[in-house]
């Protein structure tokens, strides 16, 4: 059995992954709107990604005895300035999520957790890519500036993901 206040977390772990699904969802919307098509791909890739974070952490969650309790998701931004500015948003999502997982595996460590430790071990390791991947368009596109070219170029190249 869970702990009361590991099951708290995982239900509030399960509620941020939905928000991160919701939150890249809008930003694929976002782009398919301004017919950035790759960065939507993109998008939609990573919000499917969320997405199979919040079930795997649901399902663990019921696979130790825990119960799930789905709370409202919180309302995400609809658009952005820029590509750039909503890939340094999910860039910026992408970090706090780094510190949460962080202080989850903390707790787990705490509580003397171990399985839900090696279970947290792999999202400490998954943030290093995810953090990475979205970094790198932000360097990208700052790089780029204001070439329409090297924008559709990128558009391109991540509408290969």
């Amino acid at each position: 059995m869970i702990s009361e206040k590991l099951q708290a977390e995982f239900n509030q772990r399960i509620n941020d992954e939905f928000y991160a699904w919701y939150l890249y969802t809008a930003m694929a919307a976002y782009f398919e709107h301004d017919n950035f098509r790759g960065f939507a791909h993109w998008m939609r890739k990573q919000a499917e990604e969320e997405m199979g974070h919040a079930t795997k952490n649901l399902s663990y969650l019921l696979e130790r005895g825990g119960k799930v309790s789905l709370k409202p998701i919180a309302q995400v931004p609809d658009s952005w300035a820029t590509p750039l500015a909503a890939f340094e948003a999910a860039y910026q999502h992408e970090q706090k999520v780094t510190g949460i997982y962080g202080k989850f595996f903390e707790l787990a460590q705490a509580e003397k957790d171990h399985a839900a430790e090696i279970f947290l071990q792999w999202y400490v390791n998954e943030q290093v890519e995810e953090e990475a991947q979205t970094a790198q368009a932000v360097d990208i596109l700052k790089k780029i500036k204001d070439s329409v070219g090297g924008l559709y170029q990128l558009d391109h190249q991540l509408g290969k993901r």
